[in-house]
């Protein structure tokens, strides 16, 4: 047998889903939702732990980030959070699952991708690149001269022409282009405009090379991937950090790299036919999370973007819930709504809430909470289960977070429209009343 096969052996012994489960919504920090408190230390930790605190530009209840960092940390000052970011660099922008705050800690972790985006872009986008050249080191001239700067400081120039992207406009293709590089860096954002300028004057650090081969940095990147999730499949890995694209087979060699060090485990998960991977040091923490009774206690929603639906056929795999975002569906093709969130209670999925803030009314609308089969019917969840969910204490804290959502969002009011099931429409409304009450 070959070490690689060695490595890769099944374990006799095997984990529950249940633990499995239970050990994600602890490194995701949703075993008490709302419950940490918002500060510089506990923001950098958590984007650090997850890898990446997603950005998206949809405001129709408010900003991803902001949102996901409402799940963990409750009602909390933005402006607090546009300081850290941008006066104290805490955050900085970049891409690790797809454009994302990254902790300034880790640094060091991407910076060998951004190294190694010219040898890829020459693959990949080699004419772009040839043809550019002289745009790039205009843009970067303008910038180090004028800086911060955003795309609409630049005038279009020219036709759009196949294998462009994103406007069309050169001069964000190439500020796209310099940012992935790591020679520009985003100083802050106007009217959510990206605003660059030149990296080192953004973080002093970007002048300092990785000094990681790719091996390395890969290494590193399975390492943080795991401790994100606790115990993942090759899949949940490759769907996690997903930039930039690295070849399966890859990711596999260096998992069975870090499985023939010692590093990394690899475990069987009852009724899965996938190998598993587990840091090794995560062991206890695997044991310890398989016989916590309850797991998370706390109610909250759940960005589309949050890093725990990165992978959705993770999440369905674990907790039995089915999601996609239906942003980009077609109206009369969705089943749940526009801005559908999943609704987290006690470690379980219950359902999802379909809301729109409408900021001039001051109006937070559930245009519809729509509750899963097996919770209006009462029986247990379809996966990771920790008993029955009563359900008159899962409204009430169902609840309470729209209120907490509305508050956080500037309204004064939640308006509830529609229940699936009908019958769950006046006690949820019972219990959204009651919520005002206190």
């Amino acid at each position: 047998m070959s070490a690689a096969k060695r490595a890769t052996a099944a374990p006799a012994a095997a984990v529950s889903k249940q633990a499995v489960a239970a050990l994600f919504l602890q490194r995701q920090w949703l075993d008490q939702p709302h419950g940490r408190k918002f500060t510089p230390a506990n923001l950098s930790a958590f984007v650090a732990r997850t890898c990446g605190l997603q950005i998206d530009s949809i405001p129709v209840v408010e900003r991803a980030h902001h949102l996901t960092l409402w799940s963990r940390f409750g009602v909390y000052d933005r402006a607090r959070f546009d300081a850290l970011v941008y006066q104290r660099r805490v955050l900085f922008e970049y891409l690790t699952h797809v454009a994302c705050f990254v902790a300034t800690r880790d640094l060091p972790m991407v910076r060998f991708w951004m190294e190694e985006t010219p040898k890829r872009w020459r693959k990949r986008s080699g004419p772009w690149l040839r043809r550019s050249t002289a745009l790039l080191q205009e843009v970067e001239d303008a910038v180090r001269a004028k800086g911060p700067l955003g795309t609409s400081d630049f005038e279009r120039k020219g036709k759009r022409r196949p294998g462009d992207w994103g406007s069309g406009k050169p001069a964000a293709q190439a500020m796209d282009y310099l940012w992935k590089c790591g020679r520009l860096a985003v100083r802050t954002r106007e009217s959510f405009e990206k605003r660059y300028d030149l990296a080192e004057r953004v973080l002093p650090q970007m002048a300092t090379p990785s000094g990681h081969t790719r091996a390395q940095a890969l290494r590193e990147r399975l390492l943080r991937s795991l401790t994100a999730m606790g115990a993942a499949t090759l899949a949940d890995v490759g769907m996690y950090w997903t930039y930039p694209g690295v070849a399966r087979a890859e990711q596999r060699d260096g998992m069975h790299a870090l499985a023939r060090e010692g590093a990394v485990r690899e475990i069987r998960v009852e009724g899965s036919t996938a190998a598993w991977y587990l840091r090794a040091e995560d062991e206890p923490a695997l044991q310890r999370a398989g016989s916590h009774a309850q797991p998370s206690r706390g109610t909250t929603l759940l960005s589309p973007f949050d890093s725990f639906l990165w992978h959705r056929e993770r999440t369905l795999a674990l907790f039995g819930f089915h999601y996609r975002i239906e942003i980009y569906v077609p109206p009369q093709r969705r089943l749940h709504g526009y801005y559908s969130m999943p609704l987290l209670h006690d470690g379980h999925l219950i359902g999802r809430i379909d809301a729109k803030t409408h900021r001039a009314d001051s109006l937070l609308e559930v245009k519809h909470a729509h509750f899963e089969d097996w919770f209006h019917r009462g029986h247990s969840a379809p996966a990771a289960t920790w008993g029955r969910v009563e359900r008159d204490h899962a409204l009430t804290g169902t609840a309470q977070a729209l209120h907490s959502l509305a508050r956080f969002v500037g309204a004064d009011r939640v308006k509830l429209v529609k229940t699936t099931p009908a019958s769950f429409s006046t006690p949820l409304a019972r219990a959204l009343r009651d919520a005002t009450a206190r």
